[in-house]
């Protein structure tokens, strides 16, 4: 999927770091995003590939979570202008605190995203 679409290096890794697999990213990938936010390019496909992800819904609930964990550590950790970023987009990731999917054991996953959400944000 990563070489049909023709996704860049910094895009596959958000891909990886944001996959429906029912593991967090690993820090040492999350690391080497975070030095690709201080590049001009990469900074701006990670950063679309991030709201991309923040904008799926339903049984991808994991590309969300694992895009506002993601979000998170970019914060603290990458270009201060993915910080600035989110300032400009904060209600995109305001929204996600209403996030609802419930999944076929009747488990709500979505508590998950409803938590990070506010914890980005305040």
């Amino acid at each position: 999927k990563n070489i049909v679409n023709n996704y860049s290096e910094a895009e596959i890794k958000v891909r990886e770091a944001t996959s429906n697999d029912p593991w967090g990213p690993s820090s040492s990938l999350m690391t080497e995003i975070a030095d690709l936010t201080y590049n001009v390019v990469a900074f701006s496909e990670i950063m679309s590939m991030i709201w991309k992800r923040l904008n799926d819904h339903g049984k991808n609930w994991r590309h969300v979570y694992k895009a506002l964990t993601l979000l998170d550590y970019l914060i603290k950790t990458g270009s201060e202008r993915v910080a600035q970023q989110c300032k400009e987009n904060i209600f995109a990731i305001q929204t996600l605190k209403d996030f609802q999917y419930i999944d076929r054991d009747g488990k709500d996953q979505g508590i998950n995203v409803r938590e990070k959400s506010k914890q980005l944000v305040s």
